[in-house]
């Protein structure tokens, strides 16, 4: 069944204020494949796969890129609409887990490439509303591995995944290569995991051509601010507090969303069939410590404003002490992290700075500390019938 979305749904209004956004896109150029023409692009109006959406259409004009986005409450058209008027740039509204709509692109667009991006992706959601996990992240991913075999001519499936499926690692540990045991702590990851499951299964029982890549944290302009670093620069522009989870000695690593583009970029050109890709930066620092220099970012000193503007509330029901990958196999191919993370948080605070308060309409909502979803829209959670943990 085709999404039942009008014209005046609000993913649909374009008031303009992305004529006055940078275009961002990633740094590579590889001579173009003579098996690549159709691209398909699940998740293309969301973040991170919208800087390759930009990337590949801007840098190849070689190929037709075809971004595939059932608009979720994270999406935003605004994320591509600069690519409107290219000729090799094409928009499908449509819902990864309805095998008529899939199937129809596959033919319509005679697809030979997917990347496959979209998916729920906060973790926090997933702790309360886990079903929609499942669906989207495992039978979604069913969906176009079926359609993928019955198109019957496609040369690639690059599956995009999360260092999350590796689960925890220890303070000491070592940073995780590809043939590591998978396992996943939260239900997001557990879905993500189950999801590559199925694509390895697809490949091993029908020689489908599929590559899966593992990245860690990225961010970036575009990122919905549901996540920290968005979140947290919108609620200082604010004036607003913050509020951590837990006791915020969680690290993470960060990669900016440009060395991201350039990651599946090379993975597109250079990557192998069958074989598995980390995708990692160093740039690994706390939730205080992010804290600290967001702080700074907006004129304020840590040392003296940190208490006034960082709290402390409960965590996750289970939340990773921190995450590890290792990307040599990757680098290998000649890919390589081009920007710091003061480079990369500079030029992202800037962008919410000027855009995080229209480019999804009003995120009041999206701000409070638990943000409830239902129906695919950011509700109020007094009203929502529902909460999450």
């Amino acid at each position: 069944m085709a999404p039942n979305r009008s014209v005046t749904h609000r993913h649909f209004q374009d008031t303009g204020i992305w004529r006055d956004a940078p275009v961002y896109k990633g740094a590579t150029k590889f001579p173009p494949l003579e098996d690549a023409k159709n691209i398909l692009i699940t998740g293309g109006a969301g973040f991170i796969a919208c800087w390759l959406v930009r990337h590949l259409t801007l840098t190849y004009p070689e190929y037709n890129i075809i971004s595939y986005d059932k608009l979720d409450y994270c999406a935003s058209l605004n994320n591509t609409r600069c690519l409107s008027t290219a000729p090799n740039f094409t928009f499908v509204h449509g819902d990864i887990t309805s095998p008529e709509e899939v199937q129809n692109a596959f033919r319509k667009y005679n697809i030979d490439t997917v990347f496959h991006f979209a998916a729920q992706s906060h973790v926090d959601l997933s702790f309360g509303n886990s079903y929609e996990f499942t669906s989207t992240n495992v039978y979604g991913t069913h969906v176009l591995l079926e359609c993928a075999k019955n198109h019957g001519s496609l040369k690639r499936f690059i599956h995009i995944s999360t260092d999350e499926v590796y689960g925890e690692v220890d303070e000491d540990g070592e940073d995780l290569i590809e043939q590591s045991i998978l396992a996943p702590t939260n239900p997001y990851a557990a879905s993500k995991a189950a999801a590559e499951m199925l694509v390895h299964s697809y490949y091993k029982s029908f020689k489908l051509p599929v590559i899966i890549v593992r990245s860690n944290n990225v961010y970036g302009p575009h990122q919905f601010p549901e996540k920290v670093i968005p979140k947290f620069s919108c609620l200082l522009h604010r004036g607003e507090k913050l509020l951590l989870h837990g006791d915020g000695k969680h690290t993470r690593r960060y990669l900016f969303a440009g060395d991201a583009a350039d990651a599946f970029d090379t993975i597109l050109h250079k990557g192998l069939i069958g074989q598995i890709y980390n995708v990692g930066s160093t740039d690994e620092i706390s939730n205080l410590e992010l804290c600290a220099l967001l702080l700074k970012q907006f004129g304020r000193d840590p040392a003296v404003d940190f208490d006034s503007f960082v709290k402390h509330t409960i965590d996750r029901p289970f939340n990773d002490r921190r995450y590890a990958v290792d990307a040599t196999k990757l680098k290998n191919l000649g890919w390589v992290q081009k920007t710091t993370f003061a480079e990369g948080l500079k030029a992202t605070v800037d962008w919410y700075r000027k855009f995080g308060g229209e480019w999804w309409g009003n995120i009041d909502l999206v701000l409070v500390p638990f943000p409830v979803v239902k129906d695919s829209e950011v509700v109020d959670a007094d009203n929502s019938g529902s909460k999450n943990s």
